[in-house]
C-alpha cells in the first residue's frame, strides 16, 4: 500500500513528545500540569441549563454554518467588542473549535497558484502548529519567521523579501500570542493590512486569546482593516470560547471575514466540516452575549499574572504577558529545563522548542519553556515558586 508523503515530514506533536521525553521518570514532588492551555476557571452557570432546555435537539442535524440566532449572537459580539458591523448571514460561520476553522480555512481560501508560482503561507515561529500542517495540505510553501525577543515576540513580515511577499498566498498572526503573550497593537495590525494590501495576499488573525488581558482590550485586525478601508476579504478573524468563557469541550468558535471568503468556507464544511450539535449551539449563542462570565474569568488571570510578576520579576529575561495565559520563560535548554523540573519538583510544563521549527539551524524556541497559568492562584505561585528555585536559584 502507498501512502501520501506530504505530512511525512511533520515532527511529532507537541504533547506525545513531552509524555516521551518525561514518562519515563517519576515526578520529583507533588504533580502539577502547567503544560496545556486548559481553562480550569468555573465555566458559566448557564450551561447545564441551556443544554437540559435544548436537549431535544441532539435529534436534529444541526445547521452547518450556525443558526441564525448564533451567528446573530456573534454578530453583536463583534460589534460591542470592535465596533464593527458586521451581516450574520454572509461574514459569520459558527466552527467546531478554531484549530478546524484555521486549517479548512486555507483549504478553503489559498490558491493553487500567485503569479504563477508556489504560494507562500508566512506563518510565526513559535506557532500554533495546525498553521503549518495547513500550509502543508495545500500544497503551499511554510515560510517560518522568528517571533523573538529582538522582534517582540511578534514576526516581523515586513522585513521579508519582496520575493517572498509576491507569492505570499495567507499569513498566519495570533494576537494576543501563543506561546510569548505578547500584543499586536494597532500599528502592527496597520502595517501588516498595509503590506497585504500591497502585496495581495489574506491574513488569518487567530484572537482566541483576546479575552485574556491584563488591562487594555487588544486591538483586533478587523477593526483596523475596516477603519483603514482595507479590502473586506484582506482579513479572516478566528475566535473561541475556549478561553474566553472555560469551555474547552463545547468545541465552540467562529470565523468572520469578507462575504466570499466566508461564503468559500462555508461551501467547503457543508462537504467537509462537522457541525456543532444543536444544544451546545444554544450554549454558544447564551455564552457571546453574556459578559459577566467572562469578567469574572479575567479578574482571576490577573490575579495570577500579578503572582508570576512578584515570583519570578527579577528572573533575567522574565517578560510579562501583556494577555493570553502563558509564561515564556527563558532557560538554557527547554528540554532539559523541563526535565529537570519534573524530576525535581513534580511541575509539569512545555519546552518550547516544541512549539516552533528550525530555520537555518535555530529553533527559536530552543531557550525557553512555557508555562500555563490555568491551575488556581494558590497552586499557580507554589508551582511558580518551585520553578524559580529549581531553575533560577
Amino acid at each position: 500500500m502507498t501512502f501520501p508523503e506530504r505530512f511525512s515530514g511533520l515532527p511529532e506533536y507537541a504533547f506525545p513528545r513531552l509524555r516521551r521525553l518525561l514518562d519515563a521518570h517519576a515526578p520529583g514532588g507533588d504533580v502539577v500540569h502547567m503544560t496545556i492551555g486548559e481553562p480550569q476557571h468555573a465555566m458559566p452557570d448557564f450551561v447545564g441549563s441551556v443544554i437540559a432546555d435544548n436537549l431535544a435537539g441532539f435529534g436534529k442535524y444541526p445547521p452547518n454554518e450556525g443558526t441564525p440566532e448564533l451567528r446573530a449572537a456573534i454578530s453583536a459580539w463583534i460589534e460591542r467588542r470592535y465596533r464593527v458591523a458586521v451581516d450574520a448571514e454572509t461574514q459569520v460561520m459558527a466552527l467546531n473549535g478554531t484549530r478546524e476553522g484555521l486549517f479548512n480555512a486555507a483549504v478553503a481560501l489559498c490558491p493553487e497558484e500567485v503569479r504563477g508560482q508556489r504560494p507562500v503561507v508566512l506563518i510565526p515561529n513559535p506557532f500554533y502548529q495546525v498553521y503549518a500542517v495547513a500550509a502543508q495540505a495545500v500544497g503551499a510553501e511554510p515560510v517560518f519567521v522568528p517571533a523573538t525577543e529582538e522582534t517582540g515576540f511578534l514576526p516581523d513580515y515586513t522585513a521579508l523579501p519582496k520575493e517572498i511577499l509576491n507569492r505570499t498566498a495567507i499569513a498566519f498572526l495570533c494576537s494576543p500570542s501563543n506561546p510569548q503573550g505578547a500584543v499586536a497593537s494597532r500599528e502592527d495590525w496597520a502595517s501588516l493590512i498595509a503590506l497585504a494590501e500591497k502585496h495581495d495576499f489574506q491574513i488569518f488573525a487567530d484572537e482566541c486569546y483576546s479575552e485574556v488581558y491584563r488591562d487594555t482590550p487588544p486591538p483586533g485586525a478587523l477593526e483596523v482593516a475596516t477603519e483603514g478601508g482595507a479590502d473586506p476579504e484582506r482579513v479572516v478573524i478566528f475566535h473561541s470560547l475556549s478561553k474566553r468563557s472555560n469551555l474547552p469541550g463545547l468545541r465552540a468558535g467562529f470565523a468572520a471575514g469578507g462575504p466570499e471568503s466566508i461564503a468559500r468556507m462555508k461551501q467547503l464544511r457543508a462537504y467537509a466540516g462537522a457541525p456543532l450539535p444543536l444544544p451546545l449551539q444554544r450554549v454558544a449563542e447564551r455564552a457571546w452575549a453574556d459578559e459577566a462570565h467572562v469578567t469574572a474569568s479575567r479578574a482571576l488571570y490577573r490575579k495570577k499574572y500579578a503572582v508570576a510578576d512578584a515570583v519570578l520579576g527579577d528572573v533575567p529575561g522574565y517578560h510579562p504577558p501583556q494577555a493570553g495565559f502563558f509564561l515564556w520563560l527563558p532557560v538554557d535548554d527547554g528540554e532539559a529545563a523541563a526535565l529537570k523540573l519534573w524530576t525535581e519538583t513534580g511541575v509539569r510544563v512545555l519546552p518550547g522548542a516544541y512549539l516552533a521549527r528550525e530555520v537555518n539551524g535555530t529553533n527559536p524556541g530552543r531557550g525557553y519553556i512555557r508555562v500555563a497559568l490555568v491551575a488556581p492562584k494558590d497552586e499557580t505561585q507554589q508551582a511558580l515558586e518551585r520553578v524559580k528555585r529549581c531553575l533560577y536559584a
